[in-house]
């Protein structure tokens, strides 16, 4: 009887301790993540298995729980959510920060759309209002300093509109090209990329044909299929193409690919012979020499120590 009573207290205390490891196994289930499955255990899932992946938490936002100000699409511009306007006057919205004004403006905007009434509605065409008429007293005061500078901003001298300007700039540029053609014909040449049976070759040849009689420069056309050394130097593949090259050095400048006008020609031509000769760079490569020093060469203005913005 002993015996019979000993067994039954061991398995009554073998059953609460199976229960007690069964329920402790399943909190640690629940707190520790289960692994993703091994690729070997995936491997044939295609594309119908795909599963979304968890959705990100937004992280809080820094400013006050109580602000209604929220950051809008640019970094700078704050939006007003439902902005009242009864606490502005006309000079306090005329005189908001750019980044300010466009807020309230939005905020205003969707505020009208959400709840199209009349003082709403009323509310933005005013804003929108005050928004035109800030530009364009921003735009007669630009006009205002302008024409008082208008040695430094204005480029009619250089680049005049006018059509007797135009044409007089017209002709002093296509002086400027002409003459520095003419005077590099000496220790500049031309090299004329042709292949075999290349139709656009002897449209460019007979433009060429004039450049010749004009300026008076030797020009050779050089088949790529015979003379593949040559080609390969300048990395031909295409026909027709020109390359310049100096007399003396190592340089050399592409001229054009494929067919080009004269007046192309003559003008790409000019900037290469200048770029060659070391009288421009990169940033000043379509500057005419006639406009060095003005509003159209970007280097003028690092040239002087003059500040313009310094009360005079």
């Amino acid at each position: 009887m002993v015996a019979g009573f000993s067994n039954r207290i061991i398995g009554s205390w073998l059953c609460c301790w199976l229960l007690v490891l069964t329920m402790t196994t399943k909190v640690l289930a629940e707190e520790i993540p289960s692994p993703e499955p091994a690729f070997y255990e995936t491997s044939k899932e295609g594309w119908f298995w795909y599963h979304d992946p968890p959705p990100e938490v937004p992280e809080e936002s820094a400013s006050p729980k109580n602000s209604t100000i929220t950051r809008e699409a640019g970094p700078k511009v704050f939006e007003t959510k439902n902005p009242s306007m009864d606490k502005y006057t006309i000079h306090d919205i005329w005189n908001l920060h750019p980044d300010e004004f466009q807020g309230l403006l939005n905020g205003v905007q969707k505020k009208a759309v959400q709840t199209p009434n009349e003082k709403n509605i009323l509310e933005y065409l005013i804003m929108q209002d005050v928004a035109r008429r800030k530009a364009l007293a921003y735009a007669n005061a630009t006009k205002f300093v302008t024409q008082k500078y208008s040695d430094k901003f204005n480029i009619n001298q250089v680049y005049p509109t006018t059509t007797p300007g135009i044409s007089a700039r017209v002709q002093e540029q296509q002086k400027e090209i002409s003459s520095t053609i003419l005077a590099a014909r000496e220790d500049h040449a031309l090299l004329f990329f042709v292949g075999q049976g290349c139709g656009f070759c002897d449209k460019q040849a007979a433009i060429l044909t004039y450049f010749v009689e004009k300026y008076g420069w030797q020009i050779k056309p050089i088949d790529i299929g015979q003379h593949t050394t040559l080609a390969a130097r300048f990395n031909i593949t295409t026909t027709p193409t020109m390359i310049l090259i100096k007399d003396g050095t190592e340089q050399f400048m592409p001229i054009s690919v494929g067919v080009v006008a004269q007046s192309d020609l003559e003008r790409k031509l000019y900037q290469a012979i200048r770029y060659l000769g070391g009288e421009t760079s990169i940033d000043t490569f379509q500057t005419y020499d006639y406009q060095k020093g003005g509003a159209l060469d970007p280097n003028a203005i690092l040239e002087t120590e003059e500040q313009p913005w310094r009360e005079r």
